[in-house]
């Protein structure tokens, strides 16, 4: 099959290879609006070729993936699914709760298989997590904890059009914690502080958050995020139920270091951002994809889904500003 690649910036390029090690991949086709971008990347990219317009991609290719800036996804969705295309667009696929609505809606119209790539929902550990609290082996959850640190913080210049932490950092949990539980969030209640740089301040947001989120069964879920860790790149999901405990992103690479005498050490090589540690997740996400172009996977992040988590981040944004715990948009559900 042929794949094609719109956008080939940092993480539509890292798709683009990955797509290029998938036995089933026969040739990935690369388009960019920016001039020369698309012929520069696949001069450097074996199994991959440059094509002039993204009428050429959905000609030529069984499934797109869509990796340009959040503002161009909605049109460029309701392209691909018009072309009878199966997609894989980056996250999120708008930037509006309405505009989304209104973009879930164009697309299951359509019928077409369209992946939103919240990669957390593709990490094998992840996936196991997924499979064993929805099989019960961890009994009635009672409690989830996440966390999720840059190891650096982003580029001043960045954080105007980031949407803020909750849309763009702590997003990725907000999706992926609702899908664990398996249950509609009744309640989030979300606190923040500028403490690494004022330049966050300056753009209206926090480097540091903390978000309470109550399920409808009563279960709790303690979400924390910020922009600096020092010693490394680090996201952990912790789900505690009535029958077991049980963890994801406890490695070797992990940044902590443990006083207990045989506790465990931050090594060397702990990661230094998120293509690391999900590395496996970026590669499985686009084998997923390819299973589900070829008719032979399940769609497990369909866009319905993302109205979950940018309702979510909604809320959390208003209940940072207002101090007050916040009720989510009606309708929307896990």
């Amino acid at each position: 099959m042929r794949i094609g690649v719109v956008g080939v910036g940092r993480i539509g390029t890292m798709h683009a290879a990955n797509l290029t090690t998938l036995d089933e991949v026969d040739e990935v086709l690369l388009h960019d609006p920016l001039p020369g971008r698309a012929q520069r990347t696949a001069a450097a990219l074996p199994g991959t070729r440059a094509v002039a317009d993204l009428s050429t991609i959905l000609t030529l290719c069984d499934g797109v993936l869509l990796a340009t800036p959040t503002g161009t996804h909605p049109a460029l969705l309701r392209e691909t699914v018009a072309a009878g295309v199966p997609t894989l667009c980056e996250k999120p696929i708008a930037s509006r709760l309405e505009e989304m609505r209104a973009l879930v809606a164009d697309v299951e119209a359509s019928g077409v298989e369209v992946l939103v790539g919240f990669q957390r929902r593709f990490d094998p550990a992840v996936v196991e997590l997924h499979r064993r609290v929805r099989a019960g082996h961890v009994g009635a959850v009672y409690l989830v904890r996440a966390q999720g640190f840059d190891a650096r913080p982003p580029d001043p210049a960045y954080l105007p059009g980031s949407g803020g932490i909750f849309r763009d950092l702590l997003v990725h949990d907000l999706d992926a914690v609702p899908w664990l539980v398996g249950e509609p969030v009744v309640e989030v209640y979300a606190s923040g502080s500028v403490l690494v740089d004022d330049a966050f301040a300056a753009a209206d947001d926090v480097d540091n958050a903390v978000v309470v989120l109550r399920f409808a069964g009563g279960a709790h879920a303690v979400l924390a995020a910020g922009r600096h860790d020092p010693v490394g790149y680090d996201h952990r999901v912790e789900v505690l139920g009535s029958r077991d405990c049980l963890a994801v992103g406890l490695d070797p690479r992990t940044p902590l270091t443990s006083l207990e005498p045989d506790g465990p050490k931050a090594a060397a090589d702990a990661y230094p951002g998120f293509p690391e540690r999900f590395h496996r997740a970026y590669l499985n996400e686009v084998a997923v994809f390819a299973g589900v172009v070829a008719g032979r996977a399940a769609n497990p992040s369909p866009v319905r889904d993302s109205l979950v988590s940018l309702a979510l981040a909604d809320a959390c944004e208003r209940s940072r500003r207002t101090g007050a715990p916040v009720r989510p948009t009606a309708g929307v559900a896990a």
